[in-house]
């Protein structure tokens, strides 16, 4: 967890995510991720030079089979704010519109509930949970799908709603989210979403993993493409074109 820690600080450090004063949300989606996001910046709250505030906020879409019992136990172990969000999507997507290619218009949803949630609560900063392994994949789906070399950025102001996300997992890679997350006996919540694993981020996963054999740095190599282009927002320092 202390390497976990280190990376986490460094990205924060070199994007200037978290101000003094910060209210920062966790978007906890029961995943390993989401979870180890929330456990690494309630621990980075205790001792950064920057002192902000942890809460946990998740969208309970309806998904049967699903409970947050449990990340609502750790929220309280970690002595962080659990805020519960309740909302049909589940029903919206997969029994009143029966939609083919769900994934789209679920996190349409979830965005605007989150986004509703946190107007609601006076909080304008959310930690996503995408991590190292996460914006490779974009980049790449971006690249094959859209013709077009893009990923989400480190920090995005989001004028609508008046809301900025942070993604400060970003230099932390999935492997070390695994381990990590069962070492720390995390409680993932499992996900029954029949649509899940068979979206075009699993086909890029399985490329991913075809090509490592033959270039094994392959996702160091477009990381640090990402970052010496840059990307818009990728700059590390203002280096942004």
């Amino acid at each position: 967890m202390q390497e976990i820690l280190g990376l986490v600080r460094r990205c924060v450090e070199d994007y200037d995510m978290i101000q003094s004063g910060d209210t920062v949300a966790v978007g906890v989606s029961g995943g390993k991720d989401s979870l180890l996001t929330l456990t690494a910046l309630a621990r980075l709250s205790r001792f950064y030079p920057k002192p902000f505030r942890v809460v946990a906020m998740t969208v309970e879409a309806g998904t049967p089979g699903m409970s947050f019992d449990g990340v609502a136990d750790y929220c309280r172990a970690l002595g962080v704010e659990y805020i519960r969000v309740n909302v049909p999507i589940y029903e919206v997507v997969f029994v009143e519109r029966k939609e083919k290619n769900p994934c789209s218009l679920c996190a349409k949803l979830r965005r605007g509930a989150l986004s509703t949630a946190m107007n609601e609560h006076g909080i304008k900063k959310i930690a996503l949970g995408h991590h190292y392994d996460d914006a490779v994949e974009t980049m790449l789906m971006s690249l094959i799908f859209e013709g077009r070399l893009g990923c989400f950025q480190p920090v995005t102001y989001l004028s609508r709603t008046d809301v900025t996300q942070i993604r400060p997992l970003l230099y932390v890679k999935e492997r070390q989210v695994v381990s990590t997350a069962k070492r720390l006996e995390l409680p993932i919540v499992e996900n029954p979403c029949p649509a899940n694993g068979e979206t075009r981020r699993q086909e890029i996963k399985e490329l991913i993993a075809s090509l490592e054999g033959r270039y094994p740095d392959l996702k160091q190599k477009i990381f640090g493409a990402m970052q010496r282009y840059p990307l818009y927002g990728w700059g590390v320092g203002g280096e942004d074109k």
